[in-house]
């Protein structure tokens, strides 16, 4: 199966090229390339994150205006035509290796495979408190509002490319990885989690690095769960059609 990979990248010159250059150094046991192809959407940074993605193997897509959705839709835009997409953050958090993980729960028949950070190790300082908290609530949310056990929002997950068109992605911001969930509990699609580990990612973070960032992350998911499930009761209430005459 062929895979392409979205990155969306904001300020991360740092360990972009790292993450870029680990996961095209993947190959299957004849050594061919297990990743086909990577593209960075670069969000708007005012460092070298292009360049180094880039010179790391990458194709760089330029999205100006920002958000974390609004980038991961410019770079899934940009991708060849492929069979699963995986997505990955750029801050060097997660283990290229896992993706292989990922990537084998879809070979294997099913249509979202989520890498979780609550099942797999941790390095201290890797997630915050605050990630851990708005994490649980949100998890807990889904559980009790569509019946489905839900451990992690992580970044880390492999989809099916007709899954992903199925689910017709719309938000532009850091309601992205709950929609994509959700959503596919809603068309019945089989989603499985895995373990990754998780280490302390490399420069700041977008999100729980700022408390803006962290007031806009939770506001985004817990906005997104509401809106959804408001969409969800209103087409369930809708009236029948009335009978032809």
């Amino acid at each position: 199966m062929t895979v392409g990979v979205a990155i969306p990248a904001l300020n991360e010159a740092q360990s972009v090229g790292l993450v870029v250059g680990d996961l095209l150094a993947l190959r299957n046991e004849d050594e061919s390339r297990i990743v086909d192809e990577v593209v960075v959407c670069d969000n708007g940074s005012t460092d070298a994150t292009a360049e180094r993605a880039a010179e790391a193997g990458g194709r760089v897509v330029q999205e100006a205006q920002p958000g974390y959705g609004r980038a991961c839709l410019a770079a899934i835009g940009a991708l060849a035509p492929s069979d699963i997409v995986l997505f990955t953050d750029a801050d060097h958090a997660f283990h290229a290796a896992q993706a292989t993980r990922l990537l084998s729960i879809i070979s294997a028949g099913a249509d979202l495979a989520i890498g979780s950070r609550t099942l797999g190790k941790q390095d201290r300082g890797a997630l915050t408190r605050s990630q851990k908290a708005g994490n649980w609530v949100a998890t807990t949310l889904i559980r009790l509002l569509w019946g489905q056990r839900v451990t992690d929002l992580g970044p880390y997950r492999a989809i099916r490319s007709k899954a992903l068109a199925q689910l017709d992605m719309r938000d532009l911001a850091f309601g992205w990885t709950v929609e994509m969930q959700v959503k596919a509990i809603q068309h019945g699609l089989k989603m499985v989690e895995a373990p990754v580990d998780t280490r302390q990612r490399i420069g700041q973070s977008k999100i729980s690095g700022t408390l803006r960032g962290a007031v806009g992350a939770g506001c985004g998911i817990l906005g997104m769960i509401a809106k959804l499930r408001w969409q969800q009761q209103r087409r369930t209430r809708s009236p029948l059609p009335a009978p032809p005459i």
